[in-house]
């Protein structure tokens, strides 16, 4: 069950970056469960990742190469079906005997890789499965491999999610590209569980991980389907320059700007998406919170909202229960609120004002409202001049069958 338009868009190739997508038989025999991207010589590589304390065991491992290449990785190594997440130091041994396997296989050092692992925590990596299965990624590594590698990192994923925007600047084309997959243990608290996008513009590292950071907090940082933060979230931004510019000097100069849209716009586009396919999801929602006085306080109300059972359980079965909503506004944190200034809206329903229910509101409304698979949920706090914005969804029967049959 997923919302919205599940084919997946013409994802362009980035010059400087091949993938490959092979089946190693970790989980499911005959899946293709293996992704390698090769990146060309002299791209920079920005990553965020998660803040469990928890991570696992390839996050330790590729923040260390990341740091030990000087931010050039060659290869980036990604599997499904198994996280490599609580199992200690076995578990990072395992992350580097992979490095190890593709650098033997290419011709690199290990430290030149990147390893990201998807799955089950708990289990330990089966290192031999992968290694036998290097060779035959390094052969098939190809310039259009974007869309095959988009369903390769997928676990609990019904269907894969990607993005591409062009755009011009100074007489230069350059792209965009980027895949991502998570659809439950999603709030990602960094960015998603697995996100790699990719420019052909030339970019020095400290321009691209401030790009990185502030795409990832107006979209991954910005999304929730059940409040849980991975083991193993990680999102990478590799620029390439194979388009051939002088690498700007600061984050004000044109070509930049352009780059950091085109950026946001693709973390955006991914990070719905993988709302829009949460685990039993049959509602795609936007709670919008205007009128705080900070952002932050914004955004505490926004997540309270989309992180309420209660919310989320309405919303699967299109109940107006606004009493809910009210509870949530009430227990957000907010110093100092005056309920009685508060507006609450279904899309542009007003149901609730002055602390209770608006006098213009009908139930009927309010089913009529919930209905859609697509919802607004906006409220006005009318303390300031703030707004914030996260998309959610519901909570459904599958969710629950999901989650309790994911490691049988």
């Amino acid at each position: 069950m997923a919302v919205g338009e599940d084919k997946l868009p013409a994802l362009l190739p980035v010059p400087g970056v091949r993938l490959a997508t092979v089946s190693a038989g970790i989980k499911t025999p005959g899946r293709k469960d293996l992704v390698l991207m090769e990146l060309a010589a002299g791209s920079r590589c920005a990553g965020v990742f998660t803040r469990n304390a928890f991570c696992a065991a390839p996050v330790t491992v590729a923040r260390e190469h990341l740091a030990q290449s000087a931010g050039q990785p060659a290869y980036l190594l990604t599997n499904t079906g198994n996280a490599n997440a609580g199992t200690g130091e076995q578990g990072l041994a395992d992350a580097r005997a992979c490095c190890e396997a593709v650098a033997a296989a290419a011709g690199a050092d290990a430290s030149q890789v990147l390893p990201f692992s998807t799955g089950v925590i708990g289990e330990p990596l089966p290192v031999a499965l992968i290694g036998a299965a290097v060779p035959q990624a390094v052969a098939a590594l190809a310039a259009d491999g974007w869309a095959e590698a988009a369903a390769g990192i997928m676990t609990t994923d019904t269907r894969p999610k990607g993005a591409s925007v062009q755009f011009s600047c100074e007489g230069r084309d350059y792209v965009v590209t980027g895949i991502a997959k998570g659809a439950g243990m999603i709030r990602p608290n960094m960015a998603t569980m697995l996100g790699y996008l990719a420019t052909d513009a030339a970019v020095g590292a400290e321009l691209l991980q401030g790009m990185l950071r502030r795409a990832v907090d107006m979209s991954f940082n910005r999304i929730t389907i059940d409040g849980d933060t991975s083991t193993n979230d990680a999102c990478v931004l590799v620029a390439t320059g194979a388009a051939g510019n002088s690498e700007p000097g600061s984050a004000d100069e044109p070509l930049c700007r352009a780059l950091a849209d085109a950026v946001e716009e693709v973390c955006v586009t991914l990070a719905q998406g993988l709302v829009r396919d949460g685990e039993g999801a049959s509602k795609f929602v936007t709670v919008e919170v205007n009128g705080g006085a900070a952002e932050s306080e914004c955004l505490d109300v926004a997540f309270t909202i989309a992180h309420s059972p209660l919310v989320k359980t309405a919303l699967f079965a299109s109940d107006p229960n606004w009493g809910r909503l009210l509870a949530a506004i009430g227990r957000a944190g907010v110093a100092d609120l005056d309920v009685n200034r508060v507006g609450v809206y279904l899309n542009e329903v007003l149901i609730a004002e002055q602390g209770c229910r608006a006098a213009s509101y009908t139930e009927e409304q309010g089913v009529a409202a919930m209905a859609p698979e697509e919802i607004v949920i906006r409220i006005e706090l009318n303390r300031g001049d703030a707004t914030a914005r996260v998309w959610t969804s519901d909570f459904s029967y599958d969710y629950v069958r999901i989650n309790a049959e994911y490691r049988t």
